[in-house]
This record gives C-alpha cells, structure tokens and sequence, in this order.
C-alpha cells in the first residue's frame, strides 16, 4: 500500500503533466480497438510488455483468463461479468480484435492439474470449471510444446478453449463471419518476459520477434481488405 500510495505522488510530480492531454480527450470517450483478456496474476501487466498507452486496450482479468460459454441466445451460463464484457466491447466499443493470453506459472492452472476438487476455496474451485475441458484434452494428448511443465502446457491448451468459449457468444461469431473481428490467443512467459501467438496452420505458440511480429501485421491487413 505504501508503494501504491507514494507511487501516486510520484505520477503526480512527474508523470501526470505528460498525460494530460492524452486524459483529457480519453475523458470524453474510450476507442480501443482490442478486447484483452489476461489472468488476474499481478506479474502478467499487458501494458508493460505490450507497451501501449492508456485507452489503447479494454482489459478483462480474472483467475486463469477464464471466459463461461453461452446458449444460443448469447446468455452466459454463469459468471455474468465476463459476458457484460465481451458485450459491451463488440456492441458499445466496437473492437476488432479479442486476445486471450494465458501466461506460465499460473496459480489457477497448477490448481486445475492437481485436481480442482481438492481446491479449498469454494468460489476458486467453482470458477476454476471452466477450464476443466483443457485439463481432460491434455490429458487425452493435446499438447503444443512438450518441453514445457504440465501446467504449462496446460495454461496454452487452456487458451484455445477460451477461444472457443468466447466464439459461443452469437455476437463474436456474427462479427467473425463479417469479417469485422479477429480472436486470438497469446501466451506470456514471465521467466523470460516473452510474448507467443498462437498459429493455427503450426498448431503451435510462435515467439512475437520482428519476424513473427512481421507476419502477423501482414494477417491482421490482410483480413481487414477482404470483404466481409
């Protein structure tokens, strides 16, 4: 709390005059262009290691990155607050793209692979179900890098559920077929402060070097000259 508390006065001595102007015209509305979906763990910061400005992302955090699927009325099945998220970016905020990035070391992914029924808090273990889907997949052999620890591996095969549990929502698939809306899934490893895209063609997470960073501008211009 002292860090919190002088860290304000900090921004406000030195900070706060170079970001005035940039607040002032945030205060009259909000234009981000992607839906971030990140787990709540406080070493995972999407503007650090992403390096964007205030207003440049809508941010959905929560234990283990975890999205409820919908029925076919676009009605979340539980846990309301994430659809009330995905809703307003795609309807209000009209953004073009959904990240979801899951990351290593991830406490809600060590707890899914050891078992969620042995999960002691009640509300952790009950929301933790939405990721028990990954945790039968891998254990049936879906894995994308098998250099990686189990609930590593875990946490990559959790974000392509997550990707599938996001197109449930009739209003993500409805922009997708329009061609008005990109999902995609990122991982971050903390160790080394890398960030992978998923690429569907390899079935694997790519490392965003200036290589892959490259290629995915070249998808992302793509996408939006085709008709839709």
């Amino acid at each position: 709390m002292k860090k919190l508390i002088l860290g304000i006065v900090e921004f406000r001595r030195k900070v706060q005059a170079g970001y005035r102007e940039a607040f002032g015209r945030l205060a009259v509305g909000q234009s981000p262009d992607t839906l971030f979906i990140a787990c709540s763990d406080s070493r995972v910061v999407p503007n650090t290691f992403a390096s964007t400005n205030p207003g440049d992302l809508f941010v959905l955090r929560n234990m283990g990155n975890l999205i409820p699927p919908c029925d076919e009325h676009g009605i979340a099945l539980s846990d309301e607050s994430e659809a009330a998220a995905i809703e307003f970016s795609i309807d209000t905020l009209n953004v073009n793209n959904i990240i979801v990035c899951g990351h290593s070391e991830c406490g809600a992914m060590r707890a899914l692979i050891g078992d969620r029924q042995k999960v002691q808090l009640p509300n952790l273990k009950k929301w933790l179900r939405h990721g028990d889907e990954a945790v039968l997949r891998l254990q049936s052999g879906l894995a994308l890098d098998s250099t990686l620890s189990a609930h590593n591996q875990l946490s990559q095969v959790n974000v392509l559920l997550q990707i599938e549990h996001i197109k449930s929502y009739p209003a993500v698939r409805k922009r997708i077929e329009e061609g008005k809306l990109g999902v995609h899934g990122w991982w971050f490893d903390i160790a080394r402060a890398d960030v992978y895209a998923y690429e569907e063609p390899l079935n694997r997470f790519v490392l965003i070097d200036e290589v892959e960073a490259e290629r995915l501008l070249e998808q992302f211009e793509a996408a939006r000259a085709s008709p839709g």
